[in-house]
């Protein structure tokens, strides 16, 4: 009885019925008014038995039972009312429904035999509803009815069989494969041109080349949750959204914990033109926060623009931006080398380094003077602002920040002191994060 969350399908009128049918009445209500009017009910009961008598879906995140299986039961329950109304079969629409959900239900890893009992349960639980009010002289209903059932079941096994097959097969067809091809070349630094036929594309005068980490979804740490599915349907969701926003020229090679994308920008190059221009960061960043919501997960980003010839240096560039964000905690979303040009130099190993970091050593050991010195300086060097995230009493925030300047020499009231306490902060943020890589 399951499906996939696409839109419904315009289904047969009541016009278009098979010659002489007449419509299956069950204890004085004709059976698909019967399945209609408890269709959110019903679909509820057929998720609830499914994981009473099929516990390998319980492994599913909870957001899959009362999300998709849900919305694909309501729109089983109501294509079956709909072949009981008119004695038509359900729309092809429906069974390529049924098995595009049996290719998904084959990638998260759940046996065949089970995704087939669900069509079977599915329809048991149906059929227990709309028969429960049977009459004695409502046999010959009775018999119409388990016919278009036992028909409808047929049907959906068919489909749900072959699409389990089709999510068993290598997740990559020729299309993608030629997609990664081209992705293959272009980090390569080789040519790419054929790659770029082979795949439908034309190369693009300049690429944004995004290295991004995905968080973990909740589901992932759910309880009975399977941790794997849970990640698969998170990378779905992201990737899903990332296509759509990028009109699917994006190239990926994204695992559920990140990966590499690079997303073309700028016209194809005439005979005329050199160069790649300028990367459109806000349409960039904006796509890449709708594709962290779809996934329900922060995602965070280094981002590096380059020509063709560019994309292997722009690649590690991406990364080392991507490492150091994550290493002094910059938020979620795309962040560029301009974005830390401080942070970025002050990782580089050298003398400078060491000497900045060592002005905040006197505070190594007052862990809340630490803290206080980067909330102060976070907040706009607001004593209010401070106080208020620290819990704090201003009068202490005061007394913590003449410490600092005892300890150190550098004055947070002093304006000629800031640029050295902020290279300080970061250069020993740095240091730390080498320490524990």
């Amino acid at each position: 009885m399951t499906g996939h969350n696409a839109p419904h399908p315009a289904l047969p009128n009541a016009s278009d019925r098979t010659p002489d049918w007449r419509v299956p009445v069950i204890g004085g209500l004709p059976a698909d008014q019967r399945l209609l009017g408890g269709v959110r009910e019903l679909a509820e009961t057929v998720v609830a038995a499914l994981l009473e008598r099929v516990p390998v879906y319980r492994r599913l995140p909870r957001e899959q039972l009362t999300g998709e299986l849900t919305r694909d039961t309501e729109r089983r329950i109501r294509a079956l009312a709909h072949t009981v109304r008119t004695g038509l079969p359900a729309p092809a629409e429906e069974f390529t429904a049924v098995r595009e959900a049996a290719a998904r239900r084959a990638e998260e890893g759940l046996p065949l035999d089970a995704v087939l009992l669900a069509h079977h349960l599915g329809l048991e639980v149906c059929w227990e509803f709309a028969t429960r009010h049977a009459r004695d002289d409502d046999a010959a209903d009775l018999l119409a009815l388990n016919r278009l059932l036992l028909d409808q079941l047929r049907q959906a096994v068919t489909a749900a069989g072959a699409g389990y097959l089709d999510g068993r097969r290598p997740a990559t067809g020729r299309r993608d494969s030629a997609r990664h091809s081209l992705l293959g070349a272009l980090l390569a630094g080789t040519p790419a041109d054929a790659a770029a036929e082979r795949a439908g594309l034309r190369l693009s005068t300049g690429y944004t080349v995004l290295c991004l980490s995905l968080a973990d979804h909740p589901d992932e740490h759910s309880p009975g949750v399977d941790p794997g599915i849970a990640a698969l349907r998170k990378l779905r969701r992201f990737e899903a959204e990332l296509d759509h926003r990028t009109r699917q020229s994006a190239l990926t090679a994204l695992t559920p914990t990140g990966g590499l994308v690079l997303v073309p920008f700028g016209p194809s190059p005439g005979p005329d033109e050199d160069g790649a221009g300028e990367a459109p960061w806000p349409l960039l960043a904006a796509a890449l926060a709708a594709a962290a919501r779809a996934a329900g997960v922060p995602v965070l980003a280094g981002a590096a623009p380059a020509t063709p010839a560019e994309v292997p240096g722009a690649a590690a560039l991406a990364y080392e931006v991507l490492d150091v964000a994550r290493a002094f905690g910059r938020p979620p979303g795309l962040h560029r080398l301009d974005d830390v040009l401080l942070e970025y130099q002050l990782t580089r190993p050298s003398q400078a380094r060491s000497r900045l970091a060592a002005l905040l050593e006197p505070l190594a050991d007052a862990g809340e003077l630490l803290i206080t010195l980067h909330t102060h300086l976070a907040g706009g060097l607001s004593r209010r602002h401070t106080a208020s995230v620290l819990h704090l009493h201003p009068n202490t925030v005061d007394y913590r920040l003449r410490r600092i300047a005892a300890l150190t020499g550098l004055d947070p009231a002093r304006p000629a002191d800031l640029p050295r306490i902020a290279a300080a902060i970061a250069a020993r943020t740095a240091e730390q994060a080498s320490l524990a890589g």
